[in-house]
């Protein structure tokens, strides 16, 4: 029995064909086809996409990509869907992302990093009925919100051959004053400062506190604005120690005057993601 419910090729207007063009380049839209489904998590519906290139003559590494912000803020929509998993596509790869439970639509609730973990996970069963994908060359990125669900999903699965997250959160220091964007995620996620089991969630979702359950063997590249005043460069620093460590292999770039968004430094990060990719998967 599939686990894939629905899978419906996005498409775009004539202008956001021409901006997609433009921002992420023409092989993005020419070279690769970009789906929505609704999969199988845990029982629920839940929306996410995928994407590959249109020509494809063998099994290609497959790419799970994490998105960030919680509930509908963040979701990725169409236009952005072509552009970045477009452009991951048009790289030689095969991109599978989940929208997490409860947004965009789908059954269940967000849970930013509870139970929700598992839509991630279960794109492994998303990608076994992709005939084209290659499981046994698996990575996984993510930014933001995405770079924790990165974090803790590597905790469970061993498997993937390199990890990318980039401005990710990996120590929530549980406190109002951490930032503006903190506050609102531990509001909207997990209830007020002084409700029961607050303090148990935020260690749950920190990676520095557990940073051992980290495959040893999954070479990771950090990357984090060291301007960024939503998610404090200080988590990436934080894991870093950790890491060293541990012995875990890992690249670790700060990048000047970096915001959240690292949007003056794209071309960088980019080229440091394609590089990574490329020396682990292929």
């Amino acid at each position: 029995m599939s686990v894939i419910f629905e899978r419906n090729e996005v498409v775009l207007t004539e202008s956001q064909t021409k901006m997609v063009r433009s921002g992420w380049g023409a092989s993005t839209i020419d070279d690769t086809i970009v789906e929505k489904i609704t999969y199988d998590s845990d029982g629920l519906k839940v929306k996410g996409y995928i994407a590959y290139p249109k020509n494809i003559s063998e099994k290609l590494p497959v790419i799970y990509w994490c998105r960030g912000g919680i509930g509908d803020a963040g979701a990725i929509d169409a236009f952005n869907a072509r552009g970045i998993f477009g452009n991951l596509a048009s790289w030689g790869y095969v991109v599978l992302s989940t929208q997490y439970r409860g947004n965009d639509g789908g059954d269940g609730k967000d849970e930013f990093g509870g139970d929700d973990l598992n839509d991630i996970l279960n794109l492994n069963y998303v990608a076994e009925e992709l005939e084209f994908a290659d499981l046994s060359r698996r990575a996984i990125e993510g930014w933001s919100r995405g770079g924790m669900m990165t974090y803790l999903a590597l905790t469970k699965d061993h498997g993937f051959k390199c990890a990318v997250v980039t401005g990710g959160i990996a120590n929530l220091r549980c406190n109002a004053d951490e930032s503006r964007f903190m506050k609102k995620l531990y509001e909207v996620t997990m209830g007020d400062y002084n409700s029961e089991g607050f303090n148990e969630k935020c260690k749950s979702r920190s990676i520095v506190n557990f940073a051992e359950k980290l495959p040893k063997e999954t070479p990771m590249l950090i990357m984090h604005g060291n301007a960024d005043n939503r998610v404090l460069p200080h988590d990436s620093l934080d894991l870093s120690y950790k890491l060293l460590d541990l012995g875990i292999p890992y690249r670790l770039i700060m990048l000047e005057n970096g915001d959240h968004f690292l949007k003056k430094h794209r071309k960088i990060v980019d080229d440091n993601r394609k590089f990574w990719y490329e020396k682990y998967l292929k």
